[in-house]
């Protein structure tokens, strides 16, 4: 298969040019498209960049362009060719019928990867959505072998406009049946969150770019074996598992499907009921390939996806950055992103993690914590020893900070959310510690 990049020559700032990403290296964006294809084992035999200078609405691409990677075509034996761009079914089957080959956009390339990659009912549901709201567009093309005859008077359709028709309107109920399925996991998701807000589990969540680590640091957190792999979209269905805080506290992380730059909104509205795991979430982890040659673009990707979603990343104290992969820099390089890192605005804290190696994760941990701990209320008390089973439940519904023995009563000190105080001053008899 071939890999274009179509991507227009235009000035940063330029409005009226109509590109991907303005901004965004060239070299770095053909290569993370040749990733996306290798991602679903197909064999890139050549990956090229198209600079032009406007989009032309027929073939996106200029005709000597399409000429020249007509020849390609024929010289390499070519079964697909990959347009790195988002192409109109005209786009797309003008391309098709001038190299005799199948095309895919990038649109159609991520949405096969999540085909592929989606393993429970929930993410098949989603990405089945994606895909026909995808193709509704599309069906024309798969009918231009059919007769498209028009009636005297210009309302009898030929067969293939009746078989298009008929097709759509298959679509189109199998649509609204998943629709009421993702309803129905919406509602179920929402049961699981409800129940637990009744314990004193808080939700972290993991956002960032696709492979900058996620499912590694997820695993090093957790201690858990989520699929990690140096691929894009190695992992698609979300995870929950129990993340172990430094003073016995417990919280809830949730891995998340990965972003990218362009990420389909058919995907952004399908996955909804999964990100709204992110929505919920009472700290939110955006985690960066800090040595990726394109982060900041990246970053950006990222963070318009988040306002897609309604949450502003300028705004509020749940987010905190954590740029990983630090390993692979020297000594020389990591102290310069830690200068870099003081001077960021409290408002957007990072740290400087190696999920691979686990350096810098002890100080995220903390960092999580004390940001849990802010909503939180410390309490003093003294509890009988031999009450084992008030102390039991302090231990499963608050995070212990303090315990010591003195005679036959434990002085303890303990942290819990504002929906339990209540129950612990008046069980144990509890006195809240002066700020």
């Amino acid at each position: 298969m071939i890999v274009i990049g179509p991507y227009v020559r235009m000035r940063r700032g330029d409005a009226d040019a109509q590109t991907n990403d303005g901004v965004r290296d060239s070299e770095a964006r053909i290569d993370e498209a040749a990733g996306l294809a290798r991602a679903i084992e197909l064999t890139v035999v050549e990956a090229l960049i198209a600079p032009i200078s406007q989009i032309r609405p027929a073939t996106y691409l200029g005709k000597g362009k399409v000429e020249e990677i007509t020849g390609l075509i024929a010289g390499h034996d070519i079964e697909l060719v990959v347009m790195d761009c988002a192409l109109s079914p005209i786009q797309q089957r003008n391309l098709e019928k001038a190299w005799n080959t199948k095309v895919l956009d990038r649109t159609g390339l991520i949405l096969e990867i999540f085909g592929r990659r989606a393993k429970t009912k929930e993410g098949s549901l989603q990405v089945e959505l994606a895909h026909l709201n995808y193709q509704r567009s599309r069906l024309v093309r798969s009918w231009t072998h059919l007769e498209r005859q028009r009636g005297g008077f210009g309302f009898m359709g030929g067969p293939g406009e009746t078989q298009i028709e008929a097709d759509r309107r298959l679509i189109g109920d199998r649509i609204t049946r998943l629709e009421n399925e993702i309803k129905k996991v919406q509602a179920t998701r929402r049961l699981h969150r409800a129940g637990r807000q009744r314990v004193p589990y808080r939700v972290v969540a993991l956002v960032g770019y696709t492979n900058a680590g996620k499912s590694t640091l997820f695993n090093r957190l957790t201690r858990a074996e989520v699929q990690a792999a140096d691929m894009l979209f190695a992992t698609l269905d979300p995870t929950l598992r129990a993340l172990s805080l430094p003073h016995g506290g417990k919280a809830m992380l949730s891995d998340t499907v990965g972003f990218i730059s362009n990420l389909p909104t058919q995907l952004v509205a399908a996955f909804r009921a999964t990100l709204e795991e992110v929505l919920e979430a009472d700290i939110i982890l955006h985690v960066r390939d800090i040595s990726h040659e394109d982060a900041e673009a990246q970053e950006r990707d990222v963070d318009a996806v988040l306002r897609q979603l309604g949450i502003d990343p300028d705004a509020g104290a749940r987010l905190l950055e954590v740029w990983n992969k630090i390993d692979r820099f020297d000594p020389e390089e990591r102290e310069n992103l830690r200068n870099i890192a003081a001077r960021r605005p409290p408002e957007r804290p990072c740290f400087l993690v190696s999920a691979e190696t686990g350096e810098g994760i002890e100080a995220l941990l903390t960092a999580i914590e004390d940001r849990l701990a802010a909503t939180r209320i410390t309490l003093d008390l003294s509890i009988e020893a031999s009450d084992g089973a008030g102390i039991s439940w302090l231990h499963r519904n608050a995070e212990v900070l303090a315990k010591e023995l003195h005679d036959d009563r434990f002085d303890m000190t303990v942290r819990v959310d504002e929906t339990k105080r209540d129950i612990v001053v008046s069980r144990f008899g509890a006195v809240p510690r002066a700020a």
